[in-house]
């Protein structure tokens, strides 16, 4: 999502940048409350309150018919405008119609699945969704990997900044150790050629990494384990960096692949990252008596 052209949106934009809010988490919010003040005919926000809010809500419940969880969504932006924002927060009992779509139940993948799937993905994308099956990581986590996360001496995987800002560590699958070794070999190979260019800034860093590590960007260990194959600009300073692959890349690319399989549980590609943890979650209480999750044979 661009920087919005809104003074008031950028300025939110800009206040939850600055106090570390996931993007993605700022790009929702900036979506609702664009949305929420589209609804009511632009008027600004601070001359609407509780009622208008309880308008849009039941809004998207009755004429949008949304999930729980989007339309929960859309009210957690919207409280953290009014409250964060505007300073004047929203009542504790706002009258608006509940959502009452179905909660869809998990989809598991069977072992046999499982090798199905990896075998018609392309080459590039089977080793995130093998991480994503074995280690139980997330799509962004996933993507996040640097190299330095990896620790092939205890056969783990250091997560930084997961889901809510948390830190934690998973098991690596011993059978997975020479593909990454390979994966990082191709990393290196990428590094090497980045050095080369005279405007190459290296990768980027959270926070103030770079301020207290000044050769980070341009070491080894700190490049993603998925990188892009091309160089780009950071949108925040315009430096010349090689980021990780994107979300999207995964989607197009092997959607086609999927669908080849003309597999029901795997036709929806965008929650091939969901299904991949499910299955990891479903194994783990299955196999409780295991250290990880059974590898499909």
């Amino acid at each position: 999502m661009k920087r919005p052209t809104s003074p008031f949106l950028l300025s939110i934009y800009e206040y939850m940048l600055t106090r570390h809010f996931a993007i993605n988490t700022v790009n929702a919010y900036i979506y609702w409350i664009r949305w929420f003040i589209r609804f009511h005919q632009n008027e600004h926000p601070t001359n609407m309150g509780n009622e208008e809010v309880e308008q849009f809500l039941t809004f998207l419940a009755n004429e949008r018919h949304v999930a729980v969880k989007t339309q929960a969504q859309a009210l957690n932006a919207l409280v953290f405008l009014y409250k964060e924002i505007l300073g004047n927060s929203l009542t504790l009992t706002l009258n608006f119609r509940r959502s009452d779509k179905h909660r869809k139940l998990p989809t598991v993948l069977t072992p046999a699945e499982v090798k199905a799937l990896f075998s018609v993905l392309p080459a590039h994308l089977v080793l995130p969704a093998q991480l994503m099956y074995a280690s139980g990581l997330r799509l962004m986590e996933v993507l996040r990997l640097r190299v330095k996360d990896i620790d092939f001496d205890y056969l783990s995987i250091m997560v930084w900044n997961g889901k809510g800002g948390k830190h934690r560590r998973v098991t690596l699958a011993p059978e997975l150790i020479p593909t990454i070794k390979e994966q990082i070999r191709q990393v290196s190979f990428y590094h090497q050629q980045d050095c080369q260019h005279p405007h190459y800034a290296g990768v980027w860093l959270p926070f103030a990494q770079a301020e207290k590590e000044p050769d980070a960007p341009k070491s080894l260990l700190w490049q993603f384990l998925f990188p892009s194959r091309t160089l780009s600009h950071d949108p925040e300073n315009d430096a010349l960096r090689r980021h990780h692959i994107g979300c999207e890349l995964i989607a197009k690319s092997g959607k086609k692949s999927i669908e080849r399989r003309n597999n029901r549980k795997t036709g929806q590609l965008s929650y091939l990252a969901t299904f991949l943890r499910n299955t990891f979650t479903f194994q783990r209480h299955r196999y409780t008596n295991r250290a990880r999750t059974a590898w499909p044979q």
